[in-house]
């Protein structure tokens, strides 16, 4: 398996654990804040998880604008979609309608077939 492919889908995988990890992290706030919840609302637990999978998303990023072969731009808007709840999400999606995860890069596509000797 080439490493496009893999990237683009720890990429998807990750992008998507990370809205989550967001969307619990706002749940736990709204208990802490809100409700008045005991333990602090799983705030410090779901803040460790939710710290460690944007770090996981941003090297990601990284690594599938690397492999993929995205455009600066891309990649900045990229890192920049894990602040704002469900960026990476949106991001993620465009990259699908864009062919950004899909497409091949030039180093991983295959060679032309050279025409066979009937």
């Amino acid at each position: 398996m080439t490493s496009g492919p893999l990237a683009a889908r720890w990429f998807r995988l990750i992008a998507t654990f990370e809205a989550i990890s967001w969307t619990a992290l706002l749940i736990a706030m709204f208990l802490k804040w809100v409700v008045h919840a005991p333990h602090e609302g799983g705030v410090p637990v779901v803040g460790m998880v939710h710290g460690i999978g944007f770090v996981v998303y941003l090297l990601s990023t990284l690594w599938a604008a690397r492999t993929m072969r995205w455009t600066v731009k891309t990649l900045v808007v990229g890192l920049a979609a894990g602040v704002p709840p469900f960026g990476t999400i949106v991001f993620e999606r465009w990259l699908l309608r864009q062919g950004l995860l899909t497409r091949r890069s030039r180093r991983s596509a295959p060679a032309a077939a050279a025409p066979s000797r009937g």
